[in-house]
């Protein structure tokens, strides 16, 4: 299903839109509706009840140095560099990976909603700004912040960039005063979406309503992502 979020309401819109399990793509909000098939589901944390970790803090202290910017959805030919090295080594054979400088122009900035970029930078000795290390498309929700896509460089994959930007805005939704902050979908079997299942507590969206996944179904999910990975 897509519903086009309209330039003067867009924000309340795509709210109501992203509570009811729809996510952002430019100007068009979607969810997918397959018949006899619920497998996606909308996924959330409830950010007060989260918990760091040991791995969650070791990831945190690794990755510590790297500056945050938050910066408008403006897009720059640094990101795009970045992201295009991103894509070729981690999604080569994905849907994006031959996504063109206007794709992404268009990616960042073709939007009606309170949306921005989160740039994390290494550190500089010369008083400028860093190397652009990561970044993160992020949308501004009246109940939690929304991340819609992000990218590091390859190079730093030993740290677990990714793992990072999460909890790092886990601590910006806290900050914010915001409940909730929306990871999108997860189908569980999926080897690229069931790192989502490691992040507790998680809630997920299905014909009831918002609901929390027990810790068992947490779980089984993440040993099923570790054996179809070791495959």
């Amino acid at each position: 299903m897509f519903a086009h979020l309209p330039m003067l309401e867009g924000p309340a819109v795509h709210d109501s839109l992203t509570q009811g399990g729809f996510r952002r793509s430019q100007n068009i909000a979607y969810r997918p509706a397959c018949e006899g098939c619920s497998a996606c589901v909308s996924a959330r944390l409830p950010v007060a009840d989260y918990q760091f970790g040991r791995s969650g803090r070791r990831v945190m202290s690794r990755n510590q140095a790297l500056g945050r910017h938050v910066v408008e959805a403006e897009a720059t030919r640094e990101q795009f560099d970045l992201l295009r090295r991103y894509l070729l080594s981690r999604h080569a054979g994905g849907g994006m990976a031959d996504m063109a400088w206007p794709d992404y122009v268009a990616m960042v900035e073709d939007t009606s909603v309170r949306t921005h970029l989160v740039e994390y930078r290494t550190p500089s000795d010369g008083g400028g700004p860093g190397q652009l290390a990561a970044c993160a498309l992020v949308d501004q929700l009246s109940d939690g912040l929304s991340l819609v896509y992000s990218f590091f460089d390859p190079d730093i994959s030993p740290r677990s960039p990714g793992t990072f930007i999460i909890l790092d805005h886990v601590v910006q939704s806290l900050a914010l005063g915001l409940p909730y902050l929306y990871l999108g979908y997860w189908v569980r079997g999926s080897e690229k979406m069931d790192y989502k299942a490691r992040f507790a507590p998680l809630e997920i969206l299905d014909q009831t309503g918002w609901r929390l996944i027990s810790p068992r179904d947490r779980a089984e999910a993440i040993r099923g992502a570790a054996a179809t990975s070791a495959e």
